[in-house]
């Protein structure tokens, strides 16, 4: 822009020449030159950074300002458009950073979002999401150097999923945390954190916590999500759907993202309750709501809430909807917000005020700073994309998700080689069904199979897959064409078998839902074949699924010893096997549910009935396969202390409370332990959880070794919400071990408790200084 000035201060440069100069200027050395001097308050880093998105602002035109707003990423309707004129260049919004980072080419695969909250460890969601944005941000110095803003090229994510897992047969439960709020709300901060960086002016990728909200499920069965809508009570609301986003919000998130269907009647991102009075007002979030893909135009299309793409657009700003993440630009009810504000339905003042969050963000992302001022300018792709660093993460990590739900006479971990050895099933050497939806794809040969990992334990190894191998059955082994040959044949003569069943996201992902709860196609017929053929020798049954299958036979069959929830390892599996089977490196699994197995559909309402009643279990009362934080190890636990270290016994509505418990590892093996606690409203008047999880920690113990934990109880504990979040009196108990308390199927462990009690009136939880849970 420099040497534009002195071009257009030449008199004798006619305007013809000027003209022709500036273009050759701007399309040859704009972008490799770099950002221009500093012509711009904006681009003066010694200003707030209020002032400087003022500036920045204050320079667009409506047209800029429209352009900015419309063009969210997907496809062709992205990047969000350069400004030569300022010197801005595009930005690429649409990135996916789930776990790892996706559609980019090749990228460390960490295990899907339900298997890292399999881990009840804050600090293994904070390491995945700090490796992700790491990989990320190299990945984006490197394509905008080479000026290229295509899908998935960016540093604003939208991750992570905190949606709740309500329904066993939801396509999307793999992308989530769980059924429990406390938890993803927990999880959810560290991945915040951990994604966004600890710089003090810097963030190295932005999250977007998505999908908000009251959504999970039905995808597509019975109907579909693009025009469904969410009848949920106030109650459910703000006790199951809000608590996990506010956590989100109080951790920094620069994103929000609205979900595409409406909440009772009107759709998420044209919901002014939702994006304003909820989120803003009362959270006090300042970032930016991005449209799920094509969720804008469905409020028209889909949900019929308005009948024009004016209309839809004036809805969707006015609600709070900065950014459209349309399909296409050439069908895209932001277009039409000039339009709009001719007519009155949207103000100057809102659209400016709508635009100015995009802006701040790209600023905290260090766009329009000199780069030497920013270290993740630095991260170099060849140097930390799929390091060796990260690489082993992937194994430490994936070992950790593993919950081992059944473990009979000990049969692991192996105490030396297995002579012959049979792995056999759809999953056993099928790679690309182990990553699960919306996966990095990391080169090959960084990747491993149960089998490649297990065939190191055995003198000799048998494989049979059981299941003829299709290009669809790669991600959907369905197993509809079984081979029982081929497992016999595999089977017989073995000293060990290891089954290999489950899902895989052709069966349940994004849109698309499961029909039933059943193992896919022939595969419990496969694994009581296994079982025939395996003479009674040991058979380890290792599942690959996100959404619970219907395993009761396995679980009441003596023949079958061992039961592995896997999830989807991605990358690491084989190897993150290989050392569970074996316990090195203390690879001792302590993985825990994240969500209630239920024994039977029967014990699951209708997908699209949105009541908490008889759900998860906070408000089910039916007695479930496996439930909620349950999971074995190779070791016990032993827990007391707790019954009279509960401090004070008696206390007022706004007082906190101390609880102290002890845990020691009783076994002749070291070993992770996941202490969780959980709490008891008593006699209550009000409507309340039958039991909440409220705090939760994972600790490595050695055989004899103890370890205090302690745990402050405060009033947003203690809270449940009516027409708004309140304190009750009444008697409390709280519970503490490796595991829900009084459960039918349970941990060796024990589980202690202690009570105290609330006097005084039911108080607002605002009056103790909290605005939520």
């Amino acid at each position: 822009l420099a040497l534009v000035t002195q071009i257009k201060a030449n008199t004798e440069v006619s305007m013809a020449k000027f003209l022709g100069d500036v273009w050759v200027l701007l399309l040859v050395c704009f972008f490799p030159c770099g950002l221009p001097q500093t012509t711009y308050p904006f681009q003066n880093t010694s200003l707030s950074w209020q002032e400087r998105v003022d500036d920045l602002v204050g320079r667009l035109t409506m047209e800029e300002i429209i352009l900015q707003m419309s063009r969210g990423g997907a496809r062709d309707n992205g990047p969000g458009p350069a400004i030569p004129r300022l010197g801005i260049p595009p930005h690429q919004w649409n990135t996916e950073c789930l776990r790892g980072e996706g559609n980019a080419g090749p990228a460390t695969s960490f295990p899907q979002a339900l298997g890292l909250a399999a881990t009840f460890s804050t600090e293994v969601i904070h390491a995945v999401a700090e490796a992700t944005s790491i990989e990320v941000r190299a990945k984006y110095n490197n394509y905008t150097q080479h000026q290229q803003y295509g899908d998935h090229t960016g540093i604003s994510c939208f991750s992570p999923v905190i949606n709740i897992m309500r329904h066993p047969l939801w396509g999307r439960n793999q992308e989530t945390y769980g059924e429990d709020p406390y938890l993803s709300g927990r999880l959810a901060q560290s991945f915040v954190s951990g994604l966004q960086g600890d710089h003090p002016r810097y963030i190295r990728a932005n999250a977007g916590c998505k999908h908000f909200d009251v959504h999970g499920g039905p995808e597509n069965i019975p109907v579909s999500r693009f025009s469904f809508d969410a009848k949920v009570s106030v109650r459910d609301w703000h006790m199951t759907f809000l608590p996990q986003f506010q956590k989100c919000v109080e951790a920094g998130t620069y994103s929000i993202m609205c979900s595409y269907n409406s909440i009772r009647g009107v759709p998420s991102c044209a919901n002014k309750e939702l994006l304003t009075d909820i989120l803003r007002d009362t959270w006090g979030f300042h970032g930016y709501v991005v449209s799920d893909a094509d969720a804008v135009e469905n409020i028209m299309k889909q949900h019929h809430y308005t009948k024009s793409f004016e209309e839809t657009a004036a809805a969707a700003v006015n609600a709070g909807t900065n950014l459209d993440l349309a399909l296409t630009k050439w069908i895209n009810a932001y277009n039409h917000i000039d339009k709009a504000v001719a007519d009155g339905m949207i103000s100057n003042q809102t659209l400016i005020q709508r635009v100015k969050p995009l802006f701040y963000t790209r600023m905290r992302l260090g766009e329009f700073d000199p780069p030497q001022m920013n270290p993740y300018s630095k991260l170099n792709p060849t140097e930390v994309v799929q390091s060796a660093k990260h690489r082993e993460l992937a194994v430490e990590v994936a070992l950790k998700t593993f919950v081992l739900l059944k473990n009979d006479g000990n049969v692991l971990p192996l105490s030396g080689k297995v002579s012959t050895l049979a792995v056999v099933g759809p999953f056993a050497d099928n790679l690309m069904a182990l990553y699960g939806d919306y996966a990095p794809w990391p080169e090959q040969n960084f990747s491993s199979t149960p089998l490649q990992g297990l065939s190191r334990l055995a003198g000799k190894t048998q494989h049979g897959a059981g299941c003829k191998k299709t290009l669809i059955s790669l991600l959907a082994p369905e197993c509809t064409d079984y081979d029982q040959v081929e497992i016999k044949t595999a089977v017989e003569g073995a000293d060990m078998v290891v089954v290999c069943l489950g899902t895989g996201a052709g069966i349940e992902r994004e849109q698309k839902d499961r029909a039933d709860m059943f193992l896919p196609g022939k595969q419990l017929q496969l694994l009581k074949d296994a079982v025939s053929f395996a003479s009674s020798k040991p058979v380890v049954l290792l599942l690959f699924n996100a959404g619970p299958v219907d395993v009761s036979w396995a679980k009441e069959n003596d023949a079958v010893q061992v039961i592995v929830e896997c999830f989807f390892p991605a990358q690491a599996t084989g190897e993150a096997l290989r050392r569970m089977f074996l316990n090195e490196k203390n690879a001792n699994p302590a993985g825990r549910l994240p969500f209630t197995w239920p024994a039977s559909m029967d014990q699951v309402p209708p997908m699209v009935d949105y009541t908490m009643d008889g759900r998860t279990y906070r408000y089910s009362t039916s007695d479930p396969l496996y439930p909620f934080g349950f999971g074995l190890s190779y070791t016990q636990f032993m827990y007391d202390y707790l019954y009279d270290h509960v401090q004070p016994t008696t206390i007022k509505p706004c007082d906190n409370v101390t609880a102290v418990v002890r845990v020691t590892n009783i076994g002749n093996i070291t070993g992770d332990e996941v202490v969780q606690f959980y709490l008891a409203w008593g006699n209550s008047s009000l409507p309340a959880p039958i039991r909440q999880l409220i705090n939760f920690t994972r600790v490595n113990l050695t055989p004899n070794q103890e370890m205090f934990v302690s745990v402050t109880i405060t009033a947003k504990e203690m809270a449940v919400y009516t027409d708004q979040w309140v304190v009750s009196p009444g008697g409390m108990t709280i519970f503490a071990g490796g595991q829900q308390p009084l459960q039918n199927t349970a941990v060796a462990s024990n589980v202690v408790n202690g009570t105290f009690t609330i006097t005084g009136n039911v108080t607002p939880l605002k009056n103790c200084g909290h605005i939520g849970p």
